[in-house]
């Protein structure tokens, strides 16, 4: 009876082990969202808070296009950066656009910057964030309201601000 109990106990172990450990089999897909052309402002700092340096980039404008909208960024918004002393920098950007046709979007992306050295000690450098959209729901906007997406800057010379390349996470 013991080595019955045991034996299925050892089973169950084995199976519930199992099935957390396996791996997916497919990532998920991402797909093209949009292009930000973000023009920015002069940058100020508050050093020393007690979270860190503080950082604001003023958002002056710009513009977007995707496959589905299209439009300008507003004026107004900015990007708010906290960074400590081991390179790593939280940034919140908080900002709106307007589509073409006259709809207002809001957005706000949240992100991470990272520098440092790797697990082999070369350079390394990371920036990727997540922003999230709130569209009229009633819009044809509306999905925005309804996915993850993932965003990378672009740097291109020549450009007066940040290029950010967006991707809806399928």
């Amino acid at each position: 009876m013991k080595k019955t109990l045991f034996v299925a106990l050892l089973t169950a172990l084995t199976l519930r082990v199992g099935a957390q450990t396996n791996i997916p089999k497919e990532a998920p897909q991402l797909e093209f969202a949009l292009q930000l052309k973000v023009t920015l402002g002069e940058t100020f700092s508050i050093d020393n808070t007690q979270h860190g340096r503080r950082t604001v980039i003023p958002i002056t404008g710009g513009t977007f296009e995707g496959p589905l909208l299209k439009g300008t960024i507003v004026n107004g918004g900015a990007d708010y950066q906290i960074a400590n002393a081991q390179g790593r920098t939280e940034l919140e950007a908080i900002y709106c656009i307007k589509t073409d046709d006259g709809i207002y979007i809001h957005v706000r992306n949240r992100g991470i910057i990272a520098s440092g050295n790797d697990a082999d000690g070369k350079p390394s450098f990371y920036f990727r964030c997540a922003p999230q959209f709130e569209a009229p729901a009633d819009s044809k906007y509306g999905w925005l309201n309804n996915a993850l997406f993932l965003c990378a800057p672009d740097f291109t010379p020549g450009f007066n601000g940040i290029v950010l390349n967006v991707w809806k996470v399928k």
